[in-house]
């Protein structure tokens, strides 16, 4: 077993992507929560939910941001898919500060059961950049290919095996 398995994942089943579900998810949740908060649908609950769903996107979003930090240095240098994953990656550092910022400045605002307008307004903004990174997420596996092993015809259960097969092994190329 190579030590890179550790934090890029087996071949066909790379580390990164479902890391990045749990951030998604958080911010997705804290957004939501803010917007019903704000248009009057929740009480306080609204606004304890929100912030502390981005405290918990913001934890999640340090150990996606590593394991997409190491997939990115192993891409080719001036190749189109390393300009698509720079620019996920800037867009999800934006959305990182975006949400970062409103859990700092909606700290005061959470802790009265509300969400501020300015917090809110950063929210917002982070889930349009967080979009965008999924977006452009998505170009580097569906356009791109990177990580895909294509084994159409693997046997279903050797393909979901969580074992480095010698047909995974040859078609990552590894």
């Amino acid at each position: 077993m190579k030590l890179s398995y550790l934090w890029r994942g087996l071949p066909g089943h790379p580390v990164h992507p479902p890391l990045t579900d749990a951030t998604i998810g958080a911010y997705t949740f804290a957004t939501v929560a803010a917007f019903i908060q704000v248009v009057g649908i929740t009480s306080h609950a609204g606004a304890y939910g929100w912030w502390l769903a981005l405290v918990i996107g913001a934890i999640f979003s340090t150990v996606t941001v590593a394991t997409g930090f190491l997939d990115w240095l192993t891409i080719e240098s001036g190749t189109p898919l390393k300009r698509t994953a720079t620019m996920h990656a800037l867009a999800n550092a934006t959305a990182s500060v975006f949400f970062i910022l409103a859990i700092l400045f909606g700290h005061k605002h959470y802790a009265h059961g509300l969400v501020g307008t300015g917090p809110f307004i950063l929210t917002i903004v982070g889930f349009g950049f967080l979009t965008l990174g999924g977006w452009l997420g998505g170009a580097i596996t569906y356009v791109h290919g990177m990580r895909v092993l294509n084994l159409v015809t693997e046997p279903a259960r050797k393909a979901a095996a969580p074992i480095a097969t010698p047909e995974k092994k040859e078609a990552e190329g590894a």
